[in-house]
């Protein structure tokens, strides 16, 4: 078990070694300013670096807390605190996780522990949608770029927490049990024995945030990749061509939300740049979509659940943003 458990380590490093060296003549372009490399080769590994090295920090942070949930939380006190009741459990988790600062590809592997541990998938979902859209850091962040103007970072808090509710109880009508993918069903629930002392707890999670990393690490890689390729080969000027009437923008600014795949804690200042040529509804739409659901953490999603889950939960979130926020625009 321990040489299965070595293999896999070693496979995953050099999987990412290979991708590095892959990525060298690009990172040394920067330097060297080689001019036989075309603009958008250039573009393409800029965008990609830097999807990088914004959601790194954040999933070093998440693998830790999935690593402490691994050791010092068991299934006693998930049992304890989360209510049997789906509604009051859904709603429990959206309170969690509006006051949990956490980006959307680092929420991913402290969910995959938590359904793990035990907490129900509507619970688990619920908490994912809401971390990295209402936490405190993104609601000062969008009250600051949109000129101090609580409107928006209102209307954003509120009207995501709803989303949030609404998706997470319809997944409890849908879907039952972990929707892990088959080769994670058997997914390791090692505890710690209480009798252990603090300091090999701490060393034991250090150990699951590394073997976190090495899994989640080279999903984070492919995504931002695939971001940076959609961003540099998409044009958005087309996207934003079609978006004329109010339930079109809607649709466009939550496809540049899918697309772009920018950090919940910096979004806000990309949509406040789009005022002066989309509405109020459809920056709200963009503000709301992307924090649940973009190309990157969709790629990690697709790593951890089945692919079945992972479509009707783009679905089914694609679908209550874009109602909720066409109800809204009369509105607004």
């Amino acid at each position: 078990m321990e040489r299965l458990h070595f293999s896999k380590y070693v496979l995953n490093f050099w999987f990412l070694f290979i991708l590095f060296i892959g990525m060298l003549p690009l990172l040394l372009f920067n330097v060297s300013a080689l001019n036989d490399l075309s603009s958008s080769l250039l573009n393409l590994n800029t965008i990609f670096l830097s999807i990088l090295i914004e959601a790194l920090p954040f999933v070093l942070i998440g693998i830790l807390i999935a690593g402490f949930i691994q050791i010092f939380i068991t299934e006693e006190h998930i049992q304890r605190w989360i209510p049997r009741n789906p509604v009051m459990a859904v709603i429990m988790s959206c309170f969690v996780g509006a006051l949990f600062p956490a980006c959307e590809c680092g929420i991913v592997p402290i969910v995959r522990r938590l359904i793990a541990k035990g907490v129900p998938i509507h619970a688990a979902m619920g908490f994912m949608l809401t971390g990295p859209l209402i936490n405190p850091i993104v609601i000062l962040s969008t009250y600051m770029a949109f000129g101090n103007d609580l409107r928006i970072a209102s209307l954003r808090m509120l009207v995501g927490f709803v989303i949030a509710i609404v998706v997470a109880l319809l997944i409890s009508f849908f879907f039952k049990g972990s929707q892990f993918k088959v080769s994670l069903q058997s997914y390791s629930l090692t505890t710690t024995s209480q009798q252990t002392s603090f300091i090999t707890k701490l060393v034991n999670m250090v150990k699951h945030a590394i073997d976190e990393f090495f899994d989640m690490g080279k999903y984070l890689i492919i995504g931002a990749f695939l971001a940076a390729f959609v961003q540099t080969y998409v044009s958005t000027k087309t996207l934003v061509a079609i978006g004329d009437g109010d339930s079109s923008s809607i649709l466009v600014m939550m496809g540049l939300a899918f697309i772009l795949s920018l950090c919940s804690e910096a979004d806000a200042f990309i949509g406040a740049s789009f005022r002066a040529i989309f509405s109020t509804p459809s920056i709200l739409a963009f503000l709301i979509f992307g924090p649940m659901i973009d190309l990157k953490n969709t790629i990690m999603l697709m790593s951890v659940f089945r692919l079945k889950f992972v479509f009707w939960l783009i679905a089914l979130v694609a679908t209550v943003v874009y109602i909720s926020i066409w109800i809204l625009s009369a509105y607004l």
